[in-house]
């Protein structure tokens, strides 16, 4: 909060209030609805999930994404939890402890991998988070890290709601090396979520009553096969030496090929030419060659 927008002047406020206040003094014409408590407790999170699928700008739509920019991973299971059951489309995002990593995630209930199908080790282990704090220690935080995740997360928002360039699933920030790893994850049938699984099945149904377009292979369009200047592209290689210089292909998995195959020995190949043994020493040769 500190490193971003919170205000020295702001402080007795809670972290939605200072965001609101920040926010709204850069652009007054944005509509702000702030809720103050805690999403993993029953009675809030009837009340979050009620806001995501009635919260719309349109009121009783629901939203058209979910960010997630929580500091645990309790919260984002939560959120995890909400969108899979309403199939709501979201983005997850983090900075690391050590605070020279981060990444952003787009999750879509059923097509993409959610944040339970491959879980942190934290939360695979059933780990309690707390205690995994030490006492006056504190995470360590740079905000320029932070400042680069936003803005890569803000610009994956912006692609995907205005439909433009290619949306990333997964998109990783380490800042001692500049790396950006990006990827995307299929979903875990095998997830624990039980709405993700079934977020699954609803969305192969889909896919299958679309339209199956029928594959056309194009052929190859022939490149200078008659032009003014009677230039002709001719093979230095004959079919029969090519297939000469060619082996059997071997039985491999699918999706497995070979560069190229070891050609078979020609039966009919010349003898290899052997001289035999006089049994005469190097010293008598020297002798015959300079009496020659």
């Amino acid at each position: 909060m500190n490193r971003l927008f919170f205000q020295p002047h702001q402080a007795g406020l809670s972290k939605v209030q200072a965001a609101e206040y920040t926010l709204r003094n850069i652009n007054p014409d944005v509509l702000f609805e702030v809720h103050n408590y805690n999403i993993t407790t029953v009675e809030n999170f009837q009340h979050f999930m009620g806001r995501i699928s009635n919260g719309g700008l349109e009121e009783g739509k629901p939203v058209d994404l979910v960010l997630s920019c929580v500091d645990n991973f309790e919260a984002r299971m939560t959120i995890n939890t909400a969108c899979n059951e309403l199939g709501q489309t979201w983005m997850e995002s983090g900075v690391s402890e050590n605070a020279v990593s981060g990444h952003i995630q787009l999750i879509i209930p059923g097509e993409s991998a959610c944040f339970a199908c491959a879980p942190p080790l934290v939360v695979a282990a059933n780990i309690d988070e707390k205690t995994l704090k030490r006492e006056g220690v504190c995470a360590a935080s740079l905000p320029t890290t932070m400042g680069v995740v936003a803005g890569i997360l803000v610009q994956n928002v912006l692609k995907f709601l205005l439909n433009f360039g290619t949306v990333s699933f997964y998109l990783g920030y380490n800042a001692m090396q500049d790396f950006f790893p990006t990827m995307s994850m299929k979903p875990n049938p095998q997830c624990d979520d039980r709405n993700c699984r079934k977020q699954q099945e609803e969305y192969k149904k889909k896919v299958a009553a679309l339209p199956k377009q029928e594959a056309t292979q194009e052929e190859e369009e022939i490149i200078h096969e008659d032009n003014e200047w009677g230039i002709e592209l001719v093979s230095e290689v004959s079919e029969e030496e090519l297939k000469n210089s060619s082996g059997p292909i071997p039985d491999l998995p699918e999706g497995i090929t070979v560069a190229y195959t070891i050609p078979k020995k020609q039966e009919d190949s010349v003898a290899e030419a052997t001289v035999e043994d006089s049994g005469e020493s190097l010293e008598d040769l020297m002798a015959k060659m300079k009496n020659m």
